[in-house]
């Protein structure tokens, strides 16, 4: 695949923000979800409503189920989306697509590996997410570690890709070699000058 063009940093930050919205709604739902699951097993409910007489308890509880909320939700999505269309809602609208390594489209098994390493890529620092700027080929951790490459769409360009403004001859549709070819007139050769003759008669 020649022609390739990664998805820089600032992109891939933006469209990733535009995911992560959709994840909080998303993880929203799951957790109001498992809650109502578990109030319909016993008194699991109740017990969890109870807990908010401790703070402590009731707060740590209620984080446990969110981030396991949160985790089922993102695996689902990054590799349903990932695996199946290659791209987010968020790339989609960034215009970035995930490829392997090699070009070949990106499979549900590929998807997840990725979603693995993004548990990799965050907790220090967000270094492996960081990753992509500094990067030859703009990949992250999570891309090492699947093997995969986010490329931009054909077509797609930023504004400093603009490019020169045509010529005079382009403008006219006339090939700039043409118009330097019939533009060109030779200079006349210069003859030696002849010394005056003037007032002075011819010899017989």
């Amino acid at each position: 695949m020649t022609g390739r063009r990664y998805g820089g940093f600032w992109r891939r930050l933006f469209a990733f923000l535009i995911d992560g919205v959709i994840l909080y709604f998303a993880s929203l739902i799951l957790f109001l979800i498992g809650l109502l699951a578990l109030g319909l097993k016993g008194d699991v409910m109740g017990r969890v409503l109870s807990s908010l007489g401790d703070p402590a308890r009731g707060i740590g509880l209620f984080a446990l189920l969110y981030i396991a909320a949160s985790l089922l939700a993102g695996m689902i999505y990054f590799t349903w989306f990932h695996g199946i269309a290659g791209r987010t809602p968020g790339k989609m609208l960034l215009g970035l697509r995930v490829i392997q390594a090699s070009g070949d489209p990106i499979t549900p098994g590929i998807a997840f590996l990725r979603w693995v390493g993004y548990l990799i890529s965050g907790p220090l620092f967000c270094l492996g997410f960081l990753w992509v700027a500094f990067d030859g080929r703009k990949q992250g951790w999570h891309d090492k570690i699947a093997a995969t490459l986010v490329i931009r769409r054909r077509g797609d360009s930023d504004p400093t890709d603009a490019e020169e403004p045509p010529t005079a001859f382009a403008a006219a549709g006339i090939p700039p070699s043409a118009g330097a070819e019939d533009a060109f007139i030779p200079f006349p050769e210069q003859q030696p000058e002849k010394p005056c003759t003037d007032g002075v008669l011819p010899s017989p």
